[in-house]
């Protein structure tokens, strides 16, 4: 009897997190990923796949549309319990997308193969609509349709009490690098030494999503909250090139771990008595705050580390005074047309008389 799908975790020789389901093309596949992307896409990858095999119980080569289908339906649960936010059941459109695209990149990985029986991927690209010309694209509706909806973020005062309610410098330089730098989780917890440019005020950033690189300023308040880790907590004994690292129990001096991250955040949060404020909250606060203070967008972009610069345009929704500034102008521009307009036409009007 298979144990298809059991998902296991294993440090490779190289000593790297590796992950199997237990059938053989499957796993050529996670290692196929492992080699070009990040720790955490092969992780949502791996539980992914098992997500899709546990619910459809068949064997990879044999999986059909209907079944991709059948998946769909399973994970938008029971249709007559809806939440209030989005007004979906079961799992959000997001994460189900993700999940196809798992799906969809595994079997583009068999049928390239050429070696497989799987000869087309059984993840429609979309349903066609009635809609004549254009391209395919245009004339298809995509499977799962994932809103656009904008993040949330701390109101100053938030953000003030969240710093407050820290204990160490060390969690304060964390916070900060996301909240006044941009920085992403794994970026903050991926900071090396020679990563940080003190001289410079600056901070590269090698640990990216997507592994991209790229060098970004910090506020003098990161370096403040820094260097008094450094020089007051950090372990003597760390042996890590790791900025941050545990400082107590057993695996004091080791790297800081996500989960250790978000445990940090969890605590403040409590104390100060906010409902939210998660690690990606505080990176589009500050991406937020940088765009109304006037930084140019593009400029934001850098800053953030976006590939496209429409995943920057959310931050002009978030800005407080962008949209309004932008109306106001536009307002007093028709308010202005029109008082012309009117005077022109009493000056006519009395020329009659």
């Amino acid at each position: 009897m298979s144990s298809f799908p059991c998902l296991a975790r294993f440090v490779s020789g190289s000593g790297q997190v590796r992950y199997r389901l237990g059938d053989r093309l499957v796993d050529r596949y996670l290692e196929f990923v492992a080699g070009r992307c990040r720790p955490n896409t092969l992780r949502a990858v791996a539980f992914d796949l098992k997500a899709f095999f546990t619910v459809i119980g068949k064997d990879p080569v044999e999986v059909a549309a209907a079944d991709v289908f059948e998946f769909l339906a399973d994970q938008r649960g029971d249709r007559t319990v809806v939440r209030l936010a989005d007004r979906e059941s079961g799992l959000s459109a997001r994460t189900i997308a993700r999940r196809l695209s798992s799906v969809s990149g595994l079997y583009g990985y068999l049928v390239a193969r050429g070696d497989t029986p799987v000869g087309v991927n059984p993840v429609p690209r979309g349903l066609l609509t009635r809609r004549a010309g254009g391209s395919r694209r245009s004339r298809t509706a995509p499977l799962v349709r994932v809103p656009r909806t904008l993040p949330r973020i701390l109101s100053p005062q938030e953000a003030d009490r969240l710093v407050a309610a820290l204990r160490t410098h060390r969690d304060r330089a964390m916070v900060l690098g996301m909240l006044l730098a941009g920085l992403r989780r794994c970026e903050v917890l991926g900071l090396r030494f020679e990563d940080v440019q003190v001289a410079d005020r600056r901070l590269a950033v090698v640990e990216g999503k997507g592994g991209h690189h790229r060098v970004v300023p910090a506020a003098n308040r990161f370096f403040d909250a820094l260097g008094a880790y450094l020089h007051d907590e950090r372990p003597a004994g760390a042996r890590t090139d790791r900025v941050f690292v545990v400082l107590k129990g057993p695996r004091r001096g080791l790297p800081l771990s996500a989960e250790g991250l978000d445990e940090v955040l969890a605590g403040a949060r409590r104390r100060a008595g906010l409902d939210h404020a998660t690690c990606h909250e505080l990176r589009h606060t500050c991406l937020t705050r940088l765009r109304e203070a006037g930084m140019a967008l593009e400029a934001v972009q850098a800053q953030a580390g976006h590939r496209s610069i429409e995943s920057t345009r959310v931050y002009l929704h978030l800005a407080n005074d962008w949209l309004a500034g932008e109306y106001r102008r536009a307002a007093e521009l028709i308010d202005a047309d029109t008082a012309a307009v009117a005077e022109m036409l009493a000056v006519q009007e009395a020329v009659v008389r």
